[in-house]
């Protein structure tokens, strides 16, 4: 199949949370038969609620300054699948993302006719195989990969990692993962493996009292992010500078939040052997779209994919430490099965004026149930992200627009500035 009819079929088999078929057989079933690519380079694991993504692509960032020839998986993407897959900081090919495709659906196909598997491989399953086989075709040394839902049934926890890294533990995917922080930290610990050492980062103590118990039990050598020692932060509206061992250090992520990411990425990266001054110069480089990415100086746009209350909680941090008492207009989008009261009540205040649409996807809510959900004096309604942000043009010049709730959303926001050279994008 060409790109266009991959992508085409991957999303007729449903998202992730539509088809969450958990549990590892097919996808080690699958694996085995295109050769175990898994095991063809070192893996880094990285799961956790909210700050994997980040967490991840600092630990790339950090490991290719160190000069290896790098992997990173992740999700979901923000325009494009092949964001998904990246070699070397960058994402792969459309034309290697198709081959990579027809490689797994042909392997899926045959074993479908041998009886081997009862159903076909599921879309993440697939990129997740698609992406072990270009780490190896791209002869990848080391890989990071970011865990897609959970951890314990998770497809990527079929890997033998060399280090396993648990970022903070919140609610979200309650319906899979568990009502309480015991026991979706349980599924996140479904990562930890015998002897394999692991970095925690800072955690609620009922989710810490379940990770550490798992990683006891399965010897695994614990590194805390606390261990990381820094003095003299200072945040700003795009990142935060600090000192680490006698370095200068500035992490280009915006808001605390991404203070824990970085100090859970520089114990991670320390721990494989990455000398200090090599980990300051990959976390001053890290990449990481769609989270408090400004794409737009005047007026200023800023994108946030927070789409649980965790994120949302970061958000509205965010905004009352440099916003407040600057005029904000929230663009705001959510899916069906997201906390979308919880979070709405975290974010709204801060907002002078809401505007409510839908991302483009089945699951979206529609409009009018964010607002008859919401308590704002000032919200409008908009069908999608472009008569959204025709809505938010009207507002003064002075007034920044976030657009935030859902990645999906923030996706859409995104592929448009991209496409208009005319506005300044800032990484």
């Amino acid at each position: 199949m060409n790109y266009p009819d991959s992508v085409r079929f991957l999303y007729a088999l449903g998202n992730e949370i539509k088809t969450a078929k958990l549990g590892l057989d097919r996808i080690r079933t699958l694996l085995e038969a295109l050769g175990n690519p898994q095991q063809a380079c070192r893996i880094v694991h990285v799961a956790g609620t909210n700050g994997k993504g980040s967490t991840s692509a600092m630990i790339e960032s950090g490991l290719r300054a160190a000069g290896f020839r790098t992997g990173l998986f992740t999700s979901p993407h923000l325009i494009e699948p092949t964001e998904r897959i990246q070699v070397g900081g960058a994402p792969v090919s459309a034309a290697q993302f198709a081959a990579a495709f027809d490689r797994v659906h042909a392997c899926a196909e045959g074993l479908l006719q041998r009886d081997a598997i009862e159903l076909h491989p599921t879309y993440f399953e697939c990129v997740t195989a698609m992406a072990l086989l270009l780490f190896r075709e791209c002869a990848v040394e080391i890989a990071v990969l970011e865990v897609g839902l959970g951890g314990r049934l998770d497809a990527t926890n079929v890997v033998m990692p060399e280090l396993c890294v648990i970022t903070p533990v919140d609610f979200d995917h309650e319906a899979f993962l568990g009502k309480s922080l015991e026991s979706i930290a349980g599924e996140k610990a479904g990562i930890l493996k015998q002897d394999v050492p692991a970095v925690f980062a800072t955690q609620r103590p009922e989710a810490a009292s379940v990770l550490a118990a798992r990683a006891a039990e399965v010897g695994a050598a614990i590194t805390h992010s606390s261990s990381v020692a820094i003095t003299d932060a200072a945040l700003d509206r795009r990142g935060a500078s600090f000192t680490w061992k006698g370095l200068a250090m500035r992490c280009p992520l915006a808001g605390e939040h991404q203070m824990e990411n970085a100090r859970t990425a520089i114990a991670a990266l320390a721990a494989l052997g990455i000398p200090p001054p090599t980990i300051a110069r990959g976390i001053a480089e890290t990449v990481w779209p769609g989270r408090l990415e400004c794409v737009s100086g005047h007026p200023e746009i800023v994108l946030d994919g927070a789409h649980n209350p965790a994120g949302a909680r970061a958000l509205a941090a965010y905004l009352e430490r440099f916003y407040d008492p600057r005029r904000v207009c929230l663009i705001y989008g959510a899916m069906r099965d997201k906390a979308v009261a919880e979070m709405a009540a975290l974010l709204f205040p801060r907002a002078h004026r809401v505007i409510v649409t839908a991302p483009a996807q089945a699951r979206a809510l529609r409009p009018e149930s964010i607002r008859d959900l919401a308590d704002h004096d000032r919200i409008e309604l908009a069908a999608d992200i472009r008569a959204a942000l025709a809505l938010a043009a009207s507002g003064p010049p002075e007034e920044s627009i976030f657009i935030t709730g859902s990645l999906f959303l923030v996706g859409e926001a995104r592929a448009i500035f991209a496409a208009h050279a005319t506005l300044p994008i800032a990484s």
